[in-house]
């Protein structure tokens, strides 16, 4: 039984990302259901209707393997990074209530921008301008690099 509650608590983000996963795909299918349904009927409003419903699930299915494969990939990378030593270490002070001082992650930004403009063919340096911008609450930007990260990872680029 330890070793049943241990497992779930390492991988309770794996759990809900498969239990939104399966609720979209219900949602899919349903909505992919009701097109259907739709574009069967006699009337033509109601087939206009149905072929713009399609539209969803269409819409729906691509992003979720889209954002699937992207985390896939992180993992993947995170866990090369972890192999190399080469993850960034999370020494930032935090607020009692548990957030990364902003001051201190901009300072500890500036490090990993420097990296990655020395190394810009290197996926590591930006993963890891990811982490940085992402402990400086810049989600936005921090998703970009990741991208950037990804695109590298998957060419094969030369590493630093």
């Amino acid at each position: 039984m330890t070793n049943v509650l241990t497992a779930l608590k390492s991988n309770r983000t794996k759990i809900w990302v498969g239990a939104v996963t399966l609720l979209l795909v219900f949602y899919l299918v349903v909505s992919l259901q009701r097109s259907v349904l739709l574009m069967s009927d006699p009337n033509l409003v109601a087939k206009a209707i149905g072929v713009a419903y399609l539209v969803l699930p269409v819409i729906g299915g691509w992003a979720l393997v889209r954002e699937l494969l992207f985390g896939a990939r992180t993992e993947r990378m995170a866990k090369v990074l972890e192999a190399e030593g080469g993850l960034p270490e999370d020494t930032l002070p935090r607020t009692p209530a548990g957030r990364i001082i902003r001051e201190a992650a901009d300072r500890e930004f500036e490090k990993y921008r420097v990296e990655a403009e020395a190394a810009p063919e290197d996926w590591r340096s930006w993963f890891r301008l990811s982490c940085a911008y992402d402990a400086a609450g810049d989600r936005k930007r921090a998703r970009a690099s990741m991208r950037d990260a990804v695109r590298l990872f998957r060419t094969g680029a030369p590493q630093a």
